[in-house]
């Protein structure tokens, strides 16, 4: 019997750029970095962090250039642009600003927000939201978890019941980016708890209307410049024109969501790694510690060598996912292997940075200690490590 045969390398890479893969300064990834750093004011970015404070004319700017709509169709006010292209641009992102709660709000609208309504909102969705995204004008939000539920996404309190005006939600979602400050979210809610995940559906819910509370922005440790707050709803009506997809059809949209998400979401991190390590390179340089360059000592040059070694593993797994993506393939296995992946080695480099600069390393006004404190929320979002590891070893078949 016939099979189709799987896609070879060189037919998944047809038509993208494979130089991202191979040159850690790519041309596009240098444009963008160069761009935030002399458009990205980090003045007062210790306050702002400090203050948990987010710079909406940051955001602004950042829309400005196209940016956040280049994994969207031009007919919505996007660039167009193939997930390698997105990702090459939101890793130059994270070299070149150093607000990562900024950067990962960004990639977070772009990856998640707008992917959901790309993918599964209807003509009239994608019209009326997608161009007012790109632009700046409104944000989006993405709320799935709940406070009791975390990482079992599916055994979700919030309910949506179905009346002659579309379907009344009541529930609570916590722990969502950009949550305090957003203008419509897509709401995972049920509309069949007797079949679980088969009975989630997802909707289009908008700040302002009745029934609904977006709540003040909650204290955390790292990207504190990326508000974090609840959904409160409370009988909330969304229209039958507000369902995203069909009814039950929620735990596919939030699968699928889960690929470019876990995939490449870190893109913005894998960029404030990389100038991590070209920082803590020049701190081996000039620091000096019994009369000679601090990098003169092996220990030192070692750590840093590790931090490379880390950092190009981490970033050719996110090109290897990104080149699956945009080639139309599922990848659940690789987008967790990804997440995993890239998330513990930006912790690991972070860290090290703070061994390599030492006391400067451990004063907030030098900026090292909030790389890390921004690093160890990728251990938990989008899924902790050891789910990462759960869903890898599952896709290998090994019992669970």
């Amino acid at each position: 019997m016939e099979t189709d045969a799987p896609q070879s390398v060189v037919d998944v890479a047809e038509g993208l750029d494979v130089s991202a893969l191979l040159d850690i300064n790519h041309p596009l990834k240098q444009e963008v970095a160069d761009w935030a750093s002399d458009h990205l004011d980090a003045a007062d970015l210790v306050q702002r962090d400090a203050a948990s404070s987010f710079d909406r004319t940051q955001w602004d700017r950042v829309a400005a250039t196209g940016l956040l709509g280049s994994a969207v169709s031009r007919d919505y006010g996007g660039t167009g642009d193939d997930l390698v292209t997105t990702t090459l641009k939101l890793e130059g992102l994270g070299y070149g600003c150093r607000d990562n709660g900024l950067a990962t709000a960004v990639a977070a609208q772009m990856l998640i927000v707008q992917h959901v309504l790309s993918s599964f909102g209807t003509e009239a969705q994608r019209r009326s939201l997608l161009p007012r995204m790109v632009s700046g004008e409104l944000i989006g939000a993405f709320a799935a978890t709940e406070q009791d539920a975390g990482s079992d996404t599916f055994s979700m309190a919030t309910r949506a019941e179905a009346d002659e005006d579309g379907y009344r939600l009541s529930g609570r979602k916590s722990y969502v980016t950009l949550g305090p400050i957003a203008d419509v979210a897509v709401v995972f809610a049920s509309t069949n708890p007797d079949v679980g995940r088969w009975g989630v559906s997802a909707f289009l819910v908008r700040a302002g209307r009745p029934g609904v509370t977006f709540t003040t922005s909650r204290d955390k440790m790292g990207l504190r410049t990326s508000p974090l707050g609840d959904i409160e709803l409370d009988g909330y009506l969304a229209g039958a024109d507000d369902l995203i997809g069909q009814p039950g059809s929620g735990a596919s949209i939030f699968s699928a969501t889960m690929e470019p998400e876990r995939g490449l979401m870190f893109a913005t991190q894998l960029g404030a790694a990389h100038r991590i390590i070209d920082e803590s390179v020049t701190a081996s340089k000039t620091r000096e510690q019994y009369g000679q360059p601090i990098g003169t000592f092996q220990a030192v040059s070692h750590r840093i060598a590790e931090m490379r070694v880390m950092f190009e593993s981490a970033r050719l797994q996110t090109y290897r996912t990104a080149m699956l993506l945009a080639s139309g393939r599922s990848v659940t296995l690789e987008a967790a292997m990804t997440k995993l992946v890239v998330s513990e080695a930006v912790a690991a480099i972070a860290l090290d940075a703070v061994r390599v600069f030492g006391a400067v390393g451990y004063l907030s006004e030098y900026g090292i200690e909030r790389e890390v404190r921004d690093a160890l929320g990728g251990l938990v979002y989008s899924g902790t490590s050891d789910i990462q590891r759960n869903v890898i070893a599952a896709l290998m078949e090994i019992p669970q």
